[in-house]
């Protein structure tokens, strides 16, 4: 019924939308309003539309996505409907962790006076060492699983050849991951040397610096010892490696030792 249009103004100040709002939700097919003058492109929607508008400003303001939005007003199961609300509650809590986490580096760094590092850096010679590895290619979002399932298969086929691991596991960054590049990292247990079957990694004059916290805090690490490298006019031979010292499955995230090593040209 004509009678029953509400100009876009008056809509938006009802559904308390703001009026790009409301042409946003429209292109996003989740709100097309009942009737568009074909001359002026002036917008009128019923009042019976304003329950949907609601229900898209209740749903943005948990921070659901769009396209969520779209698929859950379209689907009239409840018990759907909640899985899809439960989903989102759990991407909401680990964000607030994540939060959370970021919130207490930052009162560590404040404690520390604003210095990114506590631990100095050292030069040291490594010794060359046997491994088994596999190399995977990942993104920073996959990192996390991927390093978790690879380091079990390295374990599986340590225990099928008879070996067993000789030392702490570390990674071996052959190139730099960031927000929009994958990339290959090498992921290493040590066995006794010259057990059959695996290869022997060289070894190296490193710059290393250890890392003591969660995983995710690590980048400070890097920044020191490439500053330190560069400061000191060495120069890098070969890809960065982490190695991890203790075990996240007996020691709290901010007791996790990692020593970063970068490859440098030979002792002057």
């Amino acid at each position: 019924m004509v009678d029953d249009l509400i100009p876009i103004g008056r809509f938006s100040r009802m559904s308390r939308l703001s009026i790009k709002a409301l042409r946003f939700y429209d292109a996003q097919g989740l709100l097309a309003p009942a009737r568009v003058d074909p001359a002026s492109g002036y917008r009128w929607y019923r009042r019976s539309q304003a329950a949907r508008a609601e229900a898209i400003r209740v749903l943005r303001a948990v921070d659901l996505p769009v396209g969520e939005i779209r698929e859950l007003l379209g689907d009239d199961d409840p018990e759907l409907i909640g899985k899809r609300l439960a989903a989102h509650r759990e991407r909401l809590r680990a964000r607030l962790a994540e939060q959370e986490r970021m919130l207490r580096f930052l009162e560590r760094l404040i404690d520390r006076g604003g210095n990114l590092m506590s631990s100095e850096v050292t030069v040291k010679r490594v010794a060359p060492v046997t491994v088994a590895s596999v190399t995977l290619r990942v993104s920073l979002v996959t990192i996390g699983e991927a390093v978790q399932h690879g380091f079990g298969t390295i374990i599986g086929a340590i225990g099928t050849a008879g070996a067993h691991p000789a030392g702490a596991p570390f990674l071996v960054y052959h190139d730099v991951l960031d927000e929009g590049a994958e990339g290959e990292v090498e992921l290493c247990i040590p066995v006794p040397a010259g057990t059959p079957g695996f290869r022997e990694m060289p070894g190296a004059t490193v710059a290393s610096i250890v890392h003591r916290g969660p995983y995710d805090e690590i980048a400070p690490a890097y920044h020191v010892l490439t500053g330190w490298i560069e400061e000191n006019g060495r120069k890098p031979d070969g890809p960065p490696r982490e190695i991890y010292l203790n075990d996240p499955q007996t020691v709290g995230p901010d007791e996790l030792l990692t020593e970063v090593q970068f490859p440098i040209e030979g002792d002057r």
